[in-house]
């Protein structure tokens, strides 16, 4: 077999993550996702106070500060068994949730769709309508995106005075109780947002969009004029147009942590997940298992760390930096396992668990796919908004109730927990363990860690990477359809995508 590397520079933020396709002839049979930087939160943080991590860990992502602060904040919870009160973790959850609607919005229509507009399409029925609404920084759809994305994420902004990196969750509550007047401001956020989403995005209310609960009633509901003209409708037949529900299957096993913890269940001792969508492992088959984050575990066979056999637990991991060029380690990511399998994280994973009708009937219909990634994740984010309301509903109910619950002296000082939470990307777990009062391992395992993890002890590639072997490419010195395929998944390291190999490079995206 004559095969040959594929150079491929695909950038449009940064430039962290890199990816390596092998070819024969236009068909990739081989793919190496590369993880370019070592960050070393996980050894910053030893030695450390405690909560120091609620102050650290915010700064791994410039966009899912809430996220790692949220996750923070349980482990230390779990670790020491407090309780908190539903005030906190209706805010905590609320906050989350505009910082995922924020991210979803802004993949969507600034990251994913500008592949769109590309002159192989130029040909296509539908371009001149594509090219109105997502032409990059131009298109109707890509400017209003970014009116709205900038306002939900003000919601954050209320409760922790900044957005990104602010640090206003305490182990045992926030810092901050909420006011009749942040409620009235959550409202105008949320109610602007669900207007805009409603008029833009789906072209239709809220209510019918979630009311759909098959594939023959979405096919039926995209045939609406009004339907088919939204950004979701232009997204979903354009992508389809172009193939893009036959492509990047990658893994067929679907992780969750679980979404959005209950308000009035989440309390000591701590032990099944209460997520007002249910954690599980759900399979393209239709089976789904009970989530059991003892299963979680973590290989170097293939990355730049010290070496040690087979995966580990998060609570006996290790993340010690052993570059080793000129080998068959090639990444900085470690490659996460549950139990010996390699599972896909992110919005489709959450619905998939969480018993979306819809999503889980376009899964029995074509498998998983590039495109039906992508429409998870605008699906997700209605979802998102719907319970949005709900929240701030409930959330006057609680107004005066206790905020904060204050952790007993030396609480803190000794222990080991957990917190996993569902960020933009998909299950987020932190582990901490404490003694004498100082940190004395921290390990993180992201969404990218899972979706873009390298080959593995048993040598099983990682999900994008066995998302991407046997796709055709028509134009080799082009490879726009490995450009879909990634970017469905919401590339981040930090967020964005870089492919590159060994010899000729092409630059694609900007």
């Amino acid at each position: 077999m004559s095969r040959t590397t594929l150079n491929i520079d695909l950038n449009r933020v940064e430039g962290d993550l890199e990816f390596q396709v092998d070819l024969d002839g236009n068909r990739v049979v081989d793919a190496r996702c590369v993880g370019t930087l070592f960050r070393g939160f996980e050894q910053l943080l030893i030695g450390r106070a405690p909560k120091d991590g609620l102050v650290i860990t915010p700064r791994v992502c410039g966009i899912c500060g809430t996220a790692h602060l949220y996750t923070a904040a349980l482990a230390l919870e779990r670790m020491a068994q407090l309780p908190v009160s539903p005030h906190a973790t209706l805010v905590r959850n609320l906050c989350l949730m505009a910082e995922n609607v924020q991210s979803d919005l802004r993949q969507s229509f600034l990251f994913f769709t500008p592949d769109f507009v590309h002159p192989r399409y130029a040909a296509q029925p539908l371009f001149a309508e594509i090219e109105a609404a997502f032409a990059p920084m131009k298109g109707r759809i890509v400017r209003s995106t970014l009116a709205a994305s900038r306002k939900v994420v003000e919601l954050v902004a209320i409760y922790g005075g900044q957005w990104p990196h602010s640090s206003y969750m305490l182990p045992g509550g926030i810092t901050r109780g909420a006011t009749a007047r942040d409620l009235m401001d959550c409202q105008d956020i949320v109610d602007r947002t669900i207007e805009w989403y409603e008029l833009d995005v789906i072209g239709d209310s809220l209510d019918n969009w979630l009311a759909l609960d098959s594939a023959d009633a979405f096919f039926s509901w995209l045939d609406a004029a009004a339907h088919a003209a939204s950004a979701l409708g232009l997204l979903t037949r354009f992508a389809r147009a172009i193939g893009l529900q036959h492509i990047g299957a990658g893994a067929h096993h679907f992780l969750s942590a679980g979404s959005w913890h209950d308000p009035l269940r989440w309390q000591p001792p701590y032990g099944e997940p209460v997520g007002l969508l249910p954690a599980g492992l759900y399979h393209a088959n239709g089976q789904l298992d009970a989530f059991n984050p003892d299963l979680i575990n973590e290989h170097v066979r293939h990355s730049w760390y010290r070496p040690y056999p087979g995966g580990r637990h998060p609570y006996i991991g290790e993340t010690v930096p052993d570059y080793q060029p000129d080998t068959d380690r090639y990444t900085w990511a470690k490659a996460p396992r549950y139990g010996d399998k390699v599972v896909e994280t992110g919005p489709l994973a959450e619905l998939l668990t969480g018993g979306d009708k819809l999503v889980t009937s376009l899964l029995a219909l074509e498998g998983p796919n590039a495109w039906l990634r992508q429409f998870a994740r605008l699906r997700r984010t209605g979802l998102t908004l719907h319970l949005m309301k709900q929240h701030l509903a409930e959330l006057a109910r609680q107004l005066g109730t206790p905020h904060y619950l204050p952790p007993p002296a030396g609480a803190l000082d000794q222990g080991e927990g957990y917190g996993l939470v569902q960020a933009a990307r998909g299950s987020l777990g932190h582990w901490i363990q404490v003694e004498d009062g100082r940190i004395s391992r921290y390990q993180i395992v992201t969404p990218t860690a899972w979706n873009a993890s390298p080959k593995d002890s048993a040598g099983q590639h990682g999900h994008w990477e066995e998302s991407v072997i046997g796709v055709e490419l028509a134009d080799p010195a082009d490879p726009i359809e490995i450009g879909h395929i990634v970017r469905s998944h919401d590339p981040c390291l930090v967020c964005t995508v870089h492919f590159v190999g060994r010899g000729e490079r092409h630059r694609y995206g900007v």
